[in-house]
């Protein structure tokens, strides 16, 4: 479903003069996509927008410019790109203090799968977290988790027909719950899907 390909990747040239102007479309974006759970959680939505922006602030800032290390980016972030049925997202764990976040990390293993998301009165979806990767032991967990919220054809109708969106976390070291998500964030997250 994404329109991103190697061809469509802007040269590092092409990227620096447009950067300044880009960035401040992305952060624009990035606003209705950022849904904070708690004090501690966020849950940054990804999309095209936000993942083409990725790459070339990485191949901008790397200096990458070999055409294989320019397909290893394409590889390692376009799977974090949402395919019409499910929505993908970065889990950030904020704590400011390094030793309570080391404290609060090691309370929190197994977070990333007591994540949700739920429209109208379907089932409660949770997600699933960082496919192919391993992310936590069982002293600790990540700060960071890649989430795939995977939704029916039923949910996706219901929701471009205005159902409601609620989001959470049911783990028993942390709770929160947004009741209804904002409509402004709604009508983002439902760009992400196509009725199929």
């Amino acid at each position: 479903m994404t329109n991103i390909t190697r061809d469509s990747l802007l040269t590092l040239e092409d990227y620096a003069k447009v950067r300044k102007e880009k960035r401040k479309e992305v952060m624009a974006h990035k606003k209705s996509r950022k849904i904070p759970l708690g004090n501690h959680i966020t849950l940054f939505f990804e999309d095209e927008i936000t993942i083409r922006y990725q790459i070339q602030e990485m191949l901008y800032v790397e200096r990458i410019f070999q055409e294989d290390e320019i397909v290893h980016e394409l590889e390692t972030y376009l799977p974090l790109v949402p395919d019409g049925s499910n929505w993908k997202a970065t889990m950030m764990i904020e704590y400011p203090d390094p030793v309570e976040r080391a404290a609060r990390l090691a309370e929190m293993v197994g977070i990333e799968d007591r994540v949700w998301v739920k429209i109208g009165d379907f089932p409660t979806v949770y997600a699933i977290a960082d496919e192919d990767l391993d992310r936590e032991n069982d002293e600790k967990t990540s700060s960071v988790h890649f989430l795939r919220f995977e939704l029916t054809r039923d949910m996706i109708a219901a929701l471009q027909h205005h159902s409601a969106l609620s989001m959470g976390i049911d783990h028993p070291a942390y709770q929160a719950t947004i009741n209804s998500v904002d409509e402004q964030s709604k009508a983002s997250l439902t760009k992400d899907l196509v009725f199929a």
